[in-house]
């Protein structure tokens, strides 16, 4: 069986997010970036699943920016054996996600 986890980015839990001026959103201008903890759960309980030989493979896969290389780095570290990166520079809805992960299992797994 493979295990797909998704990652997503997300601003460090330390960090402090700062309002834009203009109230539009959040300044993500040198902000450290990483991986939602939650996700990280998600892989730390796919390696265990992995270790008691359910899984055979674990397949890492996040939506987003060029820079979400970074988060799929940390999933492979934590014992992730293969990361897919969807790279989208828009900001997506929540459908638009899942109709990119249908097609990522369609054609990966």
């Amino acid at each position: 069986m493979k295990i797909l986890v998704t990652v997503k980015r997300v601003v460090d839990y330390n960090v402090k997010v700062r309002v834009k001026a203009d109230n539009s959103g959040v300044d993500l201008a040198n902000v450290k970036m990483s991986m939602n903890p939650f996700c990280e759960i998600a892989v730390e309980e796919a390696v265990r699943l992995k270790e008691k030989g359910v899984a055979t493979e674990i397949v890492a896969v996040s939506v987003g920016p060029t820079a979400a290389q970074e988060q799929l780095r940390t999933a492979l570290a934590l014992g992730a054996d293969r990361a897919i990166l969807v790279e989208s520079a828009d900001e997506l809805n929540s459908l638009a996600v899942a109709k990119l992960l249908k097609a990522v299992v369609d054609t990966a797994m």
